[in-house]
């Protein structure tokens, strides 16, 4: 999943809207949307052509896309901790 929190924070902070990133990614606005919003997945060429946009460093790409916040694998190391 990706940090929504992130994205959107850093979109906002570069004033790039939904439709700047549609517009980058080939995508329909509403399409782009349901993936910020993690409502449908990102593939990582989608991802990779959003961190371009973003001027996302390479080391912080991670952070971006790779978020755990909500993901099963916390759950997980919750429960074998």
């Amino acid at each position: 999943m990706i940090n929504t929190n992130k994205i959107k924070g850093r979109m906002a902070e570069l004033q790039i809207t939904q439709k700047d990133v549609a517009n980058s990614l080939g995508l329909a606005q509403p399409t782009v949307n349901q993936k910020i919003n993690n409502i449908r997945p990102m593939d990582l060429n989608e991802a990779e052509k959003l961190s371009d946009l973003l001027h996302i460093k390479p080391e912080d790409f991670a952070v971006y896309f790779f978020y755990r916040g909500s993901c099963v694998v916390q759950n997980i190391e919750k429960d074998v901790v």
